[in-house]
């Protein structure tokens, strides 16, 4: 869907280009509202308006092997470690990944340190830790493997690969599978 809202808003932002280089007689800065407002809405095609991140949940995750990680903006291994959890949550659809902000930023904030630090997953909005039933971690990063019944099936500390993340998924349902 947001693929498709992406396209439309490219199309949409090629064809105003294509008017605007026809149009030689205007001057460059007058166009200057029109570009900004197309860049608006390229980024809020993109999910750059943070809405996907407010809306996230734990709910929608039932029946799904979920990475929920732990993370900072001044956590430098956490830095280190958000392109394998977008990799991660890009080419493994099967397992859900999830962020929290370690330091409960919301709103604008929360939206500021997605958008520089490059996450392409969803941030829940608030600390699952209780809903979950486990301890706010202590160290970052932090990353708990859920089962498809919620439960939390293992506790990684530190900073994760693609791997390390794939293989904590499957030990963990090896030994669900087990009981």
């Amino acid at each position: 869907m947001a693929g498709e809202r992406l396209q439309h808003v490219a199309r949409t932002a090629l064809g105003t280009a294509r008017l605007v280089a026809v149009q030689p007689g205007r001057a460059l800065h007058r166009m200057r509202p029109l570009f900004s407002g197309i860049v608006l809405l390229m980024l809020c095609a993109c999910g750059g308006d943070g809405g996907e991140s407010r809306d996230a949940t734990l709910a929608g995750t039932s029946g799904h092997w979920v990475i929920v990680n732990y993370w900072a903006e001044w956590c430098k291994p956490c830095i280190k470690e958000i392109p394998e959890l977008n990799h991660l949550a890009r080419d493994h659809p099967e397992i859900r990944v999830l962020g929290v902000n370690f330091d409960g930023a919301t709103g604008e904030d929360l939206d500021r340190q997605v958008a520089a630090l490059g996450i392409d997953f969803p941030v829940l909005p608030q600390d699952p830790a209780a809903e979950l039933g486990t301890p706010r971690p202590v160290v970052l990063p932090t990353t708990l493997v859920l089962n498809p019944a919620g439960e939390v099936a293992a506790t990684l500390v530190g900073p994760q690969t693609l791997d390390s993340l794939l293989a904590a998924s499957l030990l963990s349902e090896e030994e669900t599978l087990g009981e």
